[in-house]
């Protein structure tokens, strides 16, 4: 006997019988589970951006400080792998998470990434970090598409706006937290204390993990639904409705992770976050050690680190995302995605307009911004769009363009930098225009040929960050990362025009 195919369910999507709740009574309609949830979510970011938001800086620091000394085209290379692990895995996993229950997917995913964090302390070399740089992913892979599954179905229409915008919120406290402990540890012990710290941070999931109750989920409605789960992902996926909204938001996200894989080295290399300092408190340090801690300053307190500089994304997301989730609340999905990314756009540009602390600090605040209107609006789309048997699947569907704009950026976002704005590569070009050798520069460590530069020519290191900053078009590499954004503007206005049609009744949602 022939089975017949399985049915595509039709998109749920919101409709204008479904009115979004109040900001009060959509905070009080959320229940024990979604905030069990994010606090999981919270926890493990918190691991996890402890680790990712320093990898640049640890992988291309020179071997006498604990990195790992390579050039940032070869840290590219784990990094492209890295993205491609976590961010594919999902589109397959996601089924495997509404078939067994979320529960187990959640537990496994904690040990796998538990052992990541280990082979990055125990095996401290370029082979032991791109280990556990794939443990990583694939753990986090496990990972999302149950917590993710578990906040659909914990929610409904009329809270989901608000609910996606605390969880984005929740997440955010993690990542917030996660940097600045990574500064702390690496700057007062050793790069090896910050994967110990974040491995037992993520371990601490299991406590959470044994109040969690798993959902009611839907159960399949044929058996063909329940057989083929290969055969079911890709004939839902093939809808035009759903590969089309997933390509379109690729540009996004490889603006997202520029924020994180590059512009922590063009901080560290070009910024001058000591102006900041000054700026913040009239002094040439901060004085508090409790300050020095929350804005992820180095030791003394004179300048502010890359992690700190980066955490102003997390820190306003963590404490106004609820704020920014009801603005766009009243506003189509759409229309909020479109002008979040060129919000992001617009920071892009302004990070490689001037090298003063303050203006790279407001770039990251008016990026932090757009990623509040467009991402929680990414997620919180997909899951409406989705059947209600099928969520974690369709959840897993979105790391479809996380991965084509983490991948891209992970193998040509390091990779431009190096070749376009590295102070590592200007520095050895300088050096030999003032006189050294070639051989005895290619026998400078990498990482270190800035400091052999102050040294041999006697200038001050901030004089000769100006000098080889007005010499080299470093802000080109922003302006490329923005092009890839602006490809997202125009692939979710044509989603928003041509795919559902502006005048459906579907139109509320999107």
């Amino acid at each position: 006997m022939t089975v017949p195919p399985p049915t595509l369910a039709e998109p749920q999507l919101l409709t204008d019988k479904h009115s979004q709740l109040g900001l009060r009574a959509a905070i009080v309609s959320l229940g024990f589970v979604f905030w069990i949830v994010g606090g999981m979510e919270m926890v493990e970011r918190l691991a996890f951006y402890g680790v990712k938001a320093v990898s640049a800086l640890y992988a291309t620091a020179p071997r006498v400080e604990g990195g790992l000394g390579v050039s940032p085209s070869t840290f590219g290379d784990v990094l492209m792998l890295w993205a491609l692990t976590q961010s594919i895995l999902p589109v397959f996993v996601g089924g495997l998470a509404d078939r067994f229950g979320y529960k187990r997917t959640i537990f496994v995913s904690t040990i796998i990434k538990i052992s990541g964090y280990l082979v990055m302390a125990w095996i401290p070399t370029y082979l032991g970090f791109f280990l556990g740089a794939i443990l990583l992913a694939t753990g986090t892979a496990i990972f999302k598409p149950g917590i993710q599954g578990t906040l659909v179905h914990s929610t409904s229409p009329e809270n989901s706006s608000i609910a996606w915008g605390f969880f984005y919120q929740l997440v955010n406290v993690g990542g917030w937290l996660g940097p600045l402990l990574a500064a702390f540890l690496r700057s007062r012990l050793s790069w090896t204390s910050v994967f110990y710290a974040c491995g037992g941070i993520i371990a601490c999931n299991f406590i959470l993990l044994a109040t969690y109750r798993e959902p009611k989920l839907p159960v399949a409605h044929d058996q063909a639904t329940r057989g083929s789960l290969w055969r079911v992902s890709i004939q839902e996926l093939s809808q035009k409705h759903v590969w089309t909204y997933l390509l379109a938001f690729t540009g996004f996200w490889f603006m997202f992770n520029a924020l994180f894989d590059v512009l922590p080295l063009h901080v560290r290399d070009w910024v001058d976050t000591e102006q900041l300092v000054q700026f913040l408190f009239h002094q040439e340090h901060i004085g508090n050690s409790t300050l020095r801690f929350l804005l992820g300053a180095n030791p003394s307190g004179t300048k502010i680190l890359p992690e700190g500089m980066l955490n102003i994304n997390a820190g306003l997301i963590m404490s106004t995302c609820f704020l920014v989730a009801y603005l766009g609340s009243k506003m189509r999905a759409t229309t909020s995605m479109i002008i979040g990314t060129l919000l992001a756009i617009a920071a892009m540009l302004m990070s490689g307009l001037s090298t003063v602390g303050t203006f790279s600090a407001l770039a990251i605040l008016v990026f932090s911004v757009g990623e509040m209107l467009s991402s929680p609006k990414f997620n919180e789309f997909m899951g409406n769009i989705a059947p209600r048997d099928k969520t974690a699947m369709y959840l897993g569907f979105s790391q479809i363009p996380l991965a084509i704009g983490w991948t891209l950026e992970g193998k040509f976002g390091p990779m431009l930098y190096d070749k376009l704005a590295s102070k590592e590569r200007f520095s050895r070009a300088l050096l030999q225009e003032r006189g050294m050798s070639s051989d005895q520069v290619n026998l400078i460590p990498q990482g270190e040929a800035f400091s052999r530069l102050v040294n041999f020519s006697h200038e001050s290191a901030s004089s000769l960050t100006r000098y080889l900053y007005e010499r080299h078009p470093v802000g080109s590499v922003w302006l490329l990362m923005a092009a890839f954004g602006a490809t997202s503007v125009v692939g979710i206005a044509l989603y928003a025009r041509y795919v559902i049609p502006s005048g459906s009744s579907r139109n509320r949602l999107i």
